[in-house]
């Protein structure tokens, strides 16, 4: 049976990941590969150590890699070069409701290109638009909060675990019907509380502007419909025939995972070999933030391996007793907020299967009957994902790309000072009034 101190890598990367850069930042920098590959490693020999199957280890770290590691990087490499040959030129100085404006677009288009690929693709145009402001973390917070998570609430497109549940047999539209209400009582709240933000560090600026044009102009629009491509790779492959290639370790190597990798990498090269040299130059473009994230998610993928088997063992594992709290009348609030907790610091992707299954696993039932359980499920996934920088994907790639572009981002426990205070009160009013 699992037990609690297998988390230990785990935990010890995350509080490497937090505490180091703030405590002994020289050490960090220096070290960091080290440390990371340290806690990796001990998570391999915990994985060694539990296996009792001969073989299982082999199979549980080569299935966490080809299956969950591998398609992850290759998604944020293919999406990473192409959006960063898409250059949009903002032709104004900003202001706190240009600045709304623009987090609205971002999110609008977060539900057909995903909050990743949104991300990615508004980030820098918004740093760019906000070259002159003094004050800009809060404003990057924001983009996170609501661009990189917020926004993918309302269809499968929008982040992984909507389009999990997706394959999983729930109605491509079930998101949209069932969740606007949330979703707009959050997202209203959150732009409202961003402009009153924007608009005190705005006053205190050295300079005011009177300008209220607001023109945008693109360049690399060839990449677009790269982007289009990587969307439609994401949703045709689950249907294509999945013809087995070969068995490593006992993990099924199949044609729909080599084309969906192999079509992630084909397109990230052709953008990046197709983009002019003066668009990267413009946009700043190297490949050191998605070097950062390769390496920060090998570490935290290898040692989530240990803790989400203790998750899924269920009533039978180490969780059982916040498990038993889902056995209520109204077990809707604990699903939200226990799949949000494990969601900010696990990836939300595989928690959202998790609590799906030990819900019945029934899609036919959870959009029916069990609908209020599967909406829990659902929000709690995609919205506390913001709570971290590691709760969702583009979380750490607009971190990387704002430090890059000289912005000096809260560390991983500041900004989670930052995520609590603004967003814990308004899950509370959304909890009481929806679940």
């Amino acid at each position: 049976m699992s037990s609690f101190w297998q988390a230990t890598p785990f935990v010890g990367a995350l509080l490497s990941l937090s505490l180091l850069p703030l405590l002994a930042p020289a050490l960090w920098h220096r070290f960091e590969n080290y440390i990371l590959g340290f806690w990796g490693i001990l998570s391999i020999v915990i994985i060694m150590h539990t296996s009792t199957l001969p073989g299982a280890s082999a199979h549980i770290l080569f299935k966490t890699i080809w299956r969950e590691y591998i398609p992850f990087v290759t998604l944020i490499f293919a999406l990473f070069t192409i959006t960063g040959g898409v250059h949009i030129d903002l032709h104004s100085r900003s202001t706190p409701l240009k600045n709304v404006c623009l987090l609205i677009i971002a999110s609008f288009t977060a539900s057909f290109v995903g909050t990743t690929g949104a991300s990615i693709l508004f980030i820098r145009p918004l740093l760019h638009f906000n070259k002159d402001r003094t004050y800009l973390i809060h404003t990057v917070v924001f983009f996170i909060i609501i661009v990189s998570n917020i926004a993918g609430c309302l269809t499968p497109l929008g982040d992984p675990p909507l389009f999990i549940g997706y394959l999983m047999n729930v109605p491509f539209f079930w998101p949209a019907m069932h969740l606007w209400q949330p979703f707009l009582f959050v997202f209203i709240s959150l732009i409202a509380i961003y402009w009153c933000v924007d608009s005190y560090f705005f006053r205190r600026e050295v300079f005011h502007t009177a300008d209220i044009t607001f023109k945008m102009s693109i360049e690399g629009k060839r990449n677009i419909a790269l982007l289009f491509l990587i969307i439609i790779t994401v949703i045709a492959t689950p249907s294509l025939p999945a013809l087995q290639f070969a068995k490593i370790f006992g993990v099924r190597i199949v044609s729909t995972d080599c084309i969906r990798v192999a079509t992630f990498l084909m397109l990230g090269l052709i953008s990046y070999r197709i983009t002019p040299h003066h668009i990267h130059k413009r946009q700043h473009f190297n490949f050191h933030p998605v070097s950062e994230i390769a390496r920060v998610f090998l570490c935290i993928f290898i040692t989530l391996a240990p803790v989400s088997q203790m998750l899924a063992a269920g009533k039978n594992g180490p969780f059982a007793s916040l498990l038993t709290l889902m056995s209520t009348a109204n077990p809707a609030p604990y699903y939200f907020w226990l799949t949000g907790l494990f969601s900010s610091f696990l990836d939300n992707a595989p928690t959202y299967v998790v609590f799906f299954k030990l819900a019945g696993g029934n899609a036919a039932n959870l959009t029916t009957t069990q609908a209020p359980i599967l909406i829990a499920i659902s929000l709690g996934a995609v919205f506390m994902g913001a709570l971290t920088y590691i709760g969702n994907a583009p979380n750490f790639m607009v971190r990387s790309i704002a430090k890059q572009h000289g912005v000096h981002m809260p560390s991983f426990l500041g900004y989670m000072g930052w995520s609590l205070l603004i967003l814990l009160p308004l899950f509370l009013i959304m909890s009481l009034i929806w679940l």
